[in-house]
């Protein structure tokens, strides 16, 4: 139901309304309706998006109520819904030369300008809605909201605790006000500001939920799922308390509970694509791969745009060896996410195990391509190059890790290595050396990538001077 319906009143009466409206529609014939009950089927219908339904109550609405202003900014509201922007504005700027002191005009005009991307002029209208508004933590939640849009987390965050402290039942504010402490950077002042809020109001569910949230953002798990354990107490059915129950549960590599716990949120919600994803990832952490398989296709079922599930899939395959069948899959979850570095680099990770080194090649440089942000696609990629005997390709690659990464020791040891098989011993010194000083414990690295090595007189006395300088 509507959150509005209970402005003009109750809910049976509204859905006795609603009944009415529809059955007038669908046999004909006139039944009257107030401008309010008509006011309340019009938000009905454009929250739920039934915009077929709302243009008929528009219609029946502006037959009978043509001079209402109130009927008429829903009818800027369901222009701007179909896109015609410059109609519903000119619409609220003729009822302002009539009404300029109706809060509904205002907000209406500052949310068309915010769905436009105009920031400055949506705020400047929910200020002028301020005065008039009767509920006006709402009107500051649509500053606070803006504000968080357009990154300017400080005046959000202003305006969404003025809205709480107005209203502190207000669960947008506070859903709102954690996103603006994420944004911020400022996860113990959320959590001192939910903990307060708590002794306040211990019982309001909505405040341990995002309790939660500030915890599990900082990575105090166990906080983070005691604080979810209250609000499900309070409210038994609080879906998303136990999706993010799981969720940390999964944090602490606890699997096979978590696993018991996002199945508690199909008791209370419809099934979703993305709780089933993170069934299956939390079977395949376990390594039970048959059921990961199971979840992660029931995921693509609800959703077939899941990248994340195809992707799942096509690394289960490979685990099993049934590398041929992975690459099906893992290409899926790219077709549908082409941009995703993270698919490229499984696609030529499975590419390689299949001996197609040109085309684990390409993938490797895509991965690259797309600003993959760790270091480890310079190691594989290069090791790709060396074993297929691509010497200075391999350096190429391994210069270009460097360059990305000046401070990984595993990328010096694995040019050190190149640079002895290309037969260059002093620059092969010089990077093992630069290695030594990064990590003295990775050198172990080197010698499992060439054992020959361990039989070199030099390499060896670089290695036990560094750690009897030690």
């Amino acid at each position: 139901m509507s959150e509005f319906e209970g402005e003009g009143f109750g809910e049976r009466e509204f859905e006795e309304s609603l009944k009415k409206f529809e059955d007038m529609v669908a046999n004909g014939g006139q039944v009257f309706f107030d401008a309010d009950e008509l006011e309340e089927i019009i938000e009905y219908y454009m929250q739920w998006f039934n915009l077929e339904m709302a243009r008929k109550a528009l219609d029946y609405a502006l037959k009978h109520f043509p001079y209402s202003s109130s009927i008429k900014i829903k009818q800027a509201q369901y222009l701007s819904s179909q896109h015609k922007t410059h109609e519903a504005l000119n619409l609220l700027n003729d009822i302002e030369q009539i009404e300029s002191n109706n809060s509904d005009l205002y907000m209406t005009r500052g949310y068309i300008y915010s769905q436009t991307g105009l920031s400055e002029q949506a705020i400047e209208n929910y200020k002028k809605a301020l005065p008039l508004a009767e509920f006006k933590d709402e009107v500051y939640v649509a500053i606070g909201i803006e504000f968080l849009n357009d990154d300017k987390g400080e005046d959000a965050l202003y305006y969404l605790k003025k809205a709480i402290k107005l209203n502190p039942e207000n669960e947008v504010a506070l859903n709102e006000l954690s996103l603006c402490f994420e944004m911020l950077g400022k996860g113990e002042e959320a959590i001192s500001f939910f903990e307060d809020y708590i002794n306040e109001k211990p019982y309001s569910y909505y405040a341990w939920f995002n309790l939660g949230i500030a915890y599990n953002r900082i990575g105090l798990f166990e906080k983070a799922i005691e604080a979810y354990d209250y609000a499900i107490a309070i409210k038994d059915n609080f879906s998303s308390a136990y999706f993010n129950k799981a969720n940390s549960l999964a944090q602490l590599e606890r699997y096979a509970e978590a696993i018991e716990v996002y199945k508690e949120t199909f008791k209370h919600e419809e099934s979703d694509a993305n709780t089933y994803y993170y069934i299956g990832e939390c079977y395949e952490n376990l390594a039970n791969y048959e059921d990961a398989l199971v979840n992660y296709n029931r995921a693509v079922k609800i959703d077939a745009a899941h990248a994340d599930a195809w992707l799942g899939i096509g690394i289960v395959l490979d685990y099993q060896n049934r590398m041929t069948e992975s690459i099906h899959y893992i290409k899926k979850a790219i077709e549908i996410n082409p941009n995703n570095p993270e698919y490229w680099y499984v696609f030529g990770e499975v590419q390689q195990k299949l001996g197609f080194q040109e085309e684990a090649a390409l993938a490797y440089q895509r991965v690259i391509e797309l600003g993959y942000t760790e270091y480890d696609v310079w190691m594989d990629y290069a090791r790709l190059l060396f074993e297929a005997g691509y010497y200075k390709e391999c350096e190429g690659v391994l210069a270009e890790g460097i360059k990305n990464f000046p401070d990984v020791a595993e990328l010096y040891y694995r040019m050190s290595g190149l640079q002895i098989e290309l037969g260059h011993r002093k620059e092969a010194l010089v990077f093992l050396e630069n290695a030594l000083e990064l990590n003295y414990e990775k050198h172990s690295e080197l010698l499992e990538y060439l054992p020959v090595l361990a039989n070199d007189t030099d390499i060896m006395q670089l290695i036990h001077s560094f750690k009897t300088g030690k």
